[in-house]
């Protein structure tokens, strides 16, 4: 598959903050090992291990396609509908964040720790 468009770029990198989410006042993930992605002129997102994440994630009916990363399957947690997501098989450009879990920053609180000099 071709390399996105300049304009559509996408990178990743470790975040080097501790990342935690929160899903009405209670934490549903807190990781040290989460994964930026940027992507375009979309908002950053956080790839979790799963090992990371605290609340059950439930199976939603959900699937979305992205032409830039692959099929992504989405899960409820904590009560709230479809607020997660993960790319089981992506396309191989991305390949770092197979089976790892975002969720939607937007509906979630996501907070990270002060940069550490």
């Amino acid at each position: 598959m071709p390399a996105p468009p300049a304009a559509h770029r996408i990178e990743t990198h470790p975040e080097p903050r501790r990342v935690r989410v929160t899903v009405g006042g209670s934490t549903v993930a807190d990781s040290a090992r989460a994964l930026a992605l940027t992507e375009g002129s979309l908002p950053t997102r956080w790839y979790i291990p799963r090992e990371d994440i605290s609340a059950p994630l439930e199976p939603n009916e959900k699937r979305t396609t992205c032409p830039f990363k692959g099929e992504a399957a989405h899960f409820s947690v904590a009560g709230e509908e479809a607020v997660a997501w993960s790319y089981e098989d992506p396309i191989e450009q991305v390949s770092e964040i197979r089976e790892l879990v975002a969720f939607y920053n937007e509906r979630v609180d996501i907070e990270l720790d002060p940069a550490v000099s």
